[in-house]
């Protein structure tokens, strides 16, 4: 059995992993903010040489075996957590409590759900649905995300859900920084700032995706 040490050290591994991660992501789609014609044939290029690339396959398994183990760890630090009696007050250098840091459980779960529904319409029926072709011969995701995009409600959950996903990559970060030992002020500050800068790059960029797609394809 992991001890809760080995857990939070595989929670914040895997964690920076998925942060790393979805900076590749969030890089790779922002070519849905070029011109229609342009993104069309680009984006849907990329995600072909992506689908057909090796490494990017071994990559995959790494990005959902990642997925799996940090939220199987996060289910089972916060029912421990919650056993013990532990409210993440303060810990022992005086820090108070954050509200994402006292709901990361529901955080997280919001972000499993939402990749649940977010593979469901993407990864799933890209590889196993039947999407028509584009001039290029590469199957056509830049419609199926315009076609997804163009629903208000589904807008919404994502939005909703990048709100969630800033303030556990805030909180989730910091705690990495915690985990690994970084202790020394002048290091803490930079990282609390750089984390937070990201999350709020990472999330919002992502946010104003499907936004963007909603108001500029109607």
């Amino acid at each position: 059995m992991l001890s809760t040490l080995s857990r939070k050290i595989l929670m914040c591994v895997t964690g920076l992993f998925l942060s790393f991660f979805l900076l590749i992501h969030f890089l790779g789609n922002l070519q849905l903010f070029l011109p229609q014609e342009q993104a069309h044939l680009q984006f849907n290029a990329y995600s072909h040489f992506l689908a057909g690339n090796i490494i990017i396959k071994i990559v995959s398994y790494v990005l959902y075996t990642s997925i799996i183990v940090h939220a199987v760890d996060g289910l089972i630090i916060t029912i421990k957590n919650q056993k013990s009696g532990g409210k993440y007050r303060t810990d022992n250098r005086k820090r108070a409590s954050t509200w994402a840091s006292r709901n990361m459980g529901i955080l997280g779960t919001l972000i499993l759900i939402f990749l649940v529904i977010h593979f469901q319409n993407f990864w799933y029926v890209y590889k196993f649905g039947n999407l028509p072709l584009d001039d290029n011969g590469n199957k056509d995701l830049y419609i199926l995300v315009i076609t997804v995009f163009k629903e208000w409600w589904y807008v919404l959950i994502y939005v909703v859900s990048m709100i969630a996903l800033c303030y556990h990559l805030i909180h989730g970060i910091q705690s990495a920084v915690r985990t690994l030992g970084v202790f020394h002020p002048k290091f803490v500050k930079w990282f609390k700032n750089a984390g937070i800068a990201y999350s709020l790059i990472i999330s919002c960029g992502f946010a104003l995706m499907p936004i963007y797609i909603f108001f500029t394809n109607r």
